[in-house]
């Protein structure tokens, strides 16, 4: 396929209502533009398939997985068949608006940003549920990367295609894709876009997301400050641990000697065992991240199964 300017990645995951919608107005909003539409089917158990692949041209390719495998495994299949300079990331929940895009691509190649990022001026979700934690989320991830976009949880945005195709996505990182473009020395900017409320379908997403946002965020910062240094990290903790034990086991003896009896006390275990429990599962975890992104890398192999590829005619 020769090269296009755009390539649009949509991630579905039981969305048939949303199907026939969503792809007049991807249709609709990219007339006149060189593109291609890279849908990619997560494992649904409804009639998304059979939607796409009805209400599909010549424009639209749609990549079926075998099974459900998430949100970013989804993207990173559709931005592994992208050909296109730019590649465009959106929901097939009908909420982001593709008119946006032909916006955002122009002051992409206007202003040459490696990344264009929307931002949910007016969004149209529930604040208790949806707003609240998003707020909580992209709050601490600004504070803790130092990366200082508004709204991270948005996920239209406009890539150089070597960012996106090199920012490596596993697991659940979607929602620090920002953070990985950085890290590819990515310029970034963002500008308001429209967001609609859900129509069709429920959310896949709840407050549950929030604790996986946490447990990410300790990946990612290990990933952005100590990745190829990690020495400086264990070793700092290490040392740390080894001479508070010390100061600790000398107190101890200390007691010991002026015949005090230094046996069963709970909360010095209690708190011991916290500590070592808490550090070990942390570390345990990044270095079983270490692993997995060896494992696939190094062997050149991908986290999805394709069942099927349907080009529109």
């Amino acid at each position: 396929m020769s090269k296009l300017q755009l390539s649009l990645v949509v991630t579905v995951y039981n969305e048939e209502e949303n199907i026939k919608p969503l792809l007049e107005a991807v249709y609709t909003a990219l007339e006149g533009i060189s593109y291609e539409l890279i849908l990619v089917d997560d494992g649904s158990t409804d009639k998304t398939v059979e939607e796409s692949k009805k209400y599909s041209n010549e424009h639209t390719r749609v990549l079926i997985f075998n099974k459900n495998y998430g949100q970013t495994t989804a993207l990173a299949a559709g931005i592994d068949h992208a050909v296109g300079e730019y590649i465009v990331t959106m929901d097939g929940d009908l909420q982001n608006d593709p008119s946006d895009i032909p916006m955002m691509l122009q002051k992409a190649i206007d202003e040459d940003w490696d990344v264009v990022a929307g931002v949910r001026a007016n969004r149209q979700d529930g604040f208790v549920l949806r707003k609240l934690p998003s707020k909580f989320a992209n709050w601490m991830i600004r504070n803790t990367t130092k990366v200082y976009l508004k709204d991270y949880g948005c996920s239209l945005r406009v890539y150089k295609a070597h960012i996106a195709q090199n920012m490596g996505l596993y697991g659940e990182l979607h929602r620090f894709i920002p953070v990985l473009a950085k890290q590819e020395g990515a310029k970034m900017t963002e500008v308001n876009v429209k967001h609609h409320p859900r129509i069709h379908g429920t959310s896949k997403y709840g407050l549950n997301r929030t604790f996986k946002v946490m447990a990410d965020l300790i990946l990612m910062l290990f990933f952005q400050k100590y990745l190829q240094r990690p020495i400086h990290l264990f070793g700092t903790i290490g040392l740390l641990s080894f001479f508070v034990g010390i100061l600790i086991n000398i107190y101890l003896l200390v007691l010991k000697i002026a015949g005090e009896d230094i046996w069963g006390r709970p909360i010095l275990l209690v708190g011991l065992i916290l500590v070592l429990g808490g550090l070990q599962l942390i570390t345990t975890g990044i270095v079983a991240e270490i692993i997995v992104r060896t494992y696939f890398e190094s062997q050149d192999k991908k986290t999805y199964t394709i069942k099927q590829v349907y080009q529109g005619e």
